[in-house]
């Protein structure tokens, strides 16, 4: 006979939370019931429940502010680093091959999300492109902004597939710009406003083709100046 599967008392627990944020339609953001209000809803000790919670933490289900409350993870329960880049010694070649999918994949999301973005999408997206451009003008590093940009695009498209590979293109933004040497401001923002003008007015090929031009011209960029490194030598 096959074995069953056992589970702790704080994993059923765990699994229970999360049935209960599906049937609630929690979203990310929202606050959850406290240890205690679980206890009773779940009919389990506080110490299971607290149990439980570590187990969802540790999964990006939730999220436990101190002295706020626990709230239903950004990060929908997918790890910051799902493909493992981390563990990879060779940066370039990684830079490299993300700038590849990013320029297989990222191209259709902009398309996609000129096509389902709501106006409720598109205000967030604009309030990312301004504090991007913000820190461009300043001349100060907007690598994090530049990945929220990228992320909030993957957002419109309200494809839940889509929008859990944002790790990895995140990943791919901040790897990017630790390779490179020398930032690329005014690009930036003529690209960037490109893409968000053409989603903003539902231009899907459009779109397609501004996200392309941008990846491919950093691609060109950090292929020149590997090149050049290497000359040097």
């Amino acid at each position: 006979m096959p074995r069953k599967e056992r589970h702790t008392l704080g994993e059923q627990a765990a699994k229970n939370i999360i049935t209960y944020i599906q049937e609630e339609n929690y979203q990310p953001g929202d606050k959850l019931p406290n240890e205690y209000e679980f206890s009773e809803l779940l009919g389990v000790s506080r110490n299971t429940v607290r149990e439980a919670l570590r187990v969802l933490v540790s999964r990006n289900i939730v999220t436990i502010r101190q002295g706020a409350g626990t709230f239903v993870s950004e990060k929908k329960g997918v790890s910051d680093d799902p493909l493992g880049f981390t563990m990879v010694d060779d940066r370039v070649k990684l830079t490299k091959d993300l700038l590849q999918i990013r320029y297989i994949i990222e191209p259709s999301v902009a398309a996609l999300a000129a096509q389902n973005a709501t106006p409720e999408d598109l205000e967030k997206l604009k309030e990312i492109l301004l504090e991007v451009e913000a820190l461009t003008g300043q001349r100060m590093d907007f690598t994090e902004k530049d990945a929220e940009f990228h992320a909030q695009i993957a957002n419109c498209t309200h494809n839940t597939v889509m929008s859990n590979l944002i790790p990895v293109i995140n990943m791919g933004v901040e790897i990017f710009s630790s390779e490179i040497s020398q930032r690329e401001y005014e690009q930036t923002i003529r690209s960037h406003r490109s893409i968000y003008l053409a989603i903003r007015d539902k231009r899907a090929a459009d779109a397609k083709e501004a996200m392309q031009f941008h990846l491919l011209y950093n691609s060109n960029r950090f292929m020149e100046e590997k090149v050049l490194s290497e000359e040097q030598l």
